[in-house]
């Protein structure tokens, strides 16, 4: 099994920890406060690769293995969930899926200004009345000669305000259920394309997230990707994708919620001594160390198939599924550690307990998660080859 280095490895966790602190970690206080995205984080990293960290170098990226996609996912989570948000929607779930799906020329045309930074994507799946079955979906695509025209709404779409490449599914088969579904590469400047943000969330407020509403919007054939009915198999392997991120991101948020505990617990003084010294708030850190050193295990076993160019649909929901459940534990025990002022602000840990609580959600909820990991055991669940794989790494100079 090929991977990058380690060193390599070794130093981009360097790299990016050092970005995390200089340019995460200091602003995003203000932004979560305001509910908007910090406009200077997205061009910061592209110009340091990151939009493109495992895409191959011939459109534009820097190249690396798999498991650096999830390095990095955890590292910039490790900062603020809203940043792992664009490298989760950017990466994972568009570029990634059109390097799987795309044919030569859409690839050329889609992911070279992605890599750059140039271009942003995005992932328009869920709307009003589809989250969890997602195969119910509405929006629909009607044939009209060289082009599809599509009307629908997507909504709590990521980075819909942001992104120029929206990965948008819909129905051309209205009868056939999930064969219906195909995807397509809508492009914001279309006429009939309209974005707003969604307010008042829970937590990712330094995210942006809205809704995507098309109204007769005429898409180029040369924009479909996939065949006709390709659709929901296509947005299913992206969301293996999407959910080894996620699964990296939370590690980053254990990671944080850990250093945040520690820090915390050497300062603060209860009866005498550092509250470290008392065996519960141990209990709790011990639980952070236990779930971080797990969680890493599982979303590397993930990568390093990844890398060997193997499906992991049930390996990174289990990942997903555990480290999702293990962060937002951690932040509810970070809070804990730090008691009354846990509870506002001041600290950091409040909006690591915010943030933590939608990924138990978003990209399969944990009851959907449990249901995928019972049926593979019991048999009633396998995977069948798809048409395209995800190239492995290193990638082939045809990829």
């Amino acid at each position: 099994m090929q991977h990058t280095p380690p060193d390599e490895h070794r130093l981009l966790r360097e790299t990016l920890r050092r970005f995390s602190d200089q340019e995460i970690t200091p602003r995003v206080r203000e932004w979560d406060r305001r509910q908007e995205p910090d406009p200077e984080l997205i061009p910061k990293m592209a110009a340091i690769g990151l939009l493109g960290v495992c895409l191959p170098t011939r459109y534009g990226g820097a190249g690396l293995d798999y498991l650096s996609l999830g390095i990095a996912s955890e590292e910039l989570e490790r900062g603020d969930t809203s940043a792992r948000v664009v490298m989760s929607v950017h990466v994972g779930l568009n570029s990634l899926t059109l390097l799987q799906w795309g044919t030569a020329e859409q690839k050329e045309r889609f992911l070279t200004p992605q890599t750059s930074g140039r271009k942003l994507g995005a992932f328009a799946l869920t709307e009003p009345g589809a989250g969890s079955d997602a195969a119910s979906l509405r929006t629909s695509a009607r044939r009209d000669g060289s082009s599809y025209v599509l009307n629908g709404e997507k909504t709590w779409i990521s980075l819909a305000d942001l992104a120029d490449h929206l990965l948008v599914f819909a129905r051309t088969g209205p009868d056939l259920g999930p064969r219906g579904i195909t995807a397509f590469v809508v492009e914001r400047a279309l006429p009939g394309v309209r974005t707003a943000p969604l307010h008042g969330k829970l937590g990712v407020r330094a995210g942006n997230t809205g809704v995507v509403a098309l109204e007769d919007v005429h898409v180029p054939i040369e924009n479909r990707i996939g065949e006709e009915g390709e659709g929901f198999k296509i947005a299913m392997s992206a969301l293996d994708k999407g959910r080894y991120t996620v699964a990296a991101g939370a590690v980053g948020a254990i990671c944080a919620c850990l250093e945040a505990s520690v820090r915390y617990s050497h300062e603060r003084l209860a009866f005498g001594e550092p509250i470290g010294r008392k065996q519960l708030v141990q209990q709790m850190i011990a639980r952070m160390v236990q779930a971080r050193d797990i969680g890493r295990l599982l979303y590397e076993q993930v990568g390093g198939l990844m890398n060997a160019g193997q499906r992991t649909t049930r390996e990174v929901s289990l990942a997903k599924w555990t480290n999702c459940d293990a962060a937002l534990q951690a932040a509810n025990d970070a809070i804990e550690i730090h008691g009354a002022y846990g509870y506002c602000d001041e600290f950091p840990v409040e909006r690591y307990f915010r943030n933590a609580r939608g990924p138990v959600i978003y990209e399969g909820t944990r009851e959907v998660h449990q249901l995928m990991q019972a049926e593979y055991a019991l048999g009633y669940r396998t995977d069948r080859p798809l048409s395209r794989t995800l190239p492995a790494w290193p990638f082939p100079d045809d990829v």
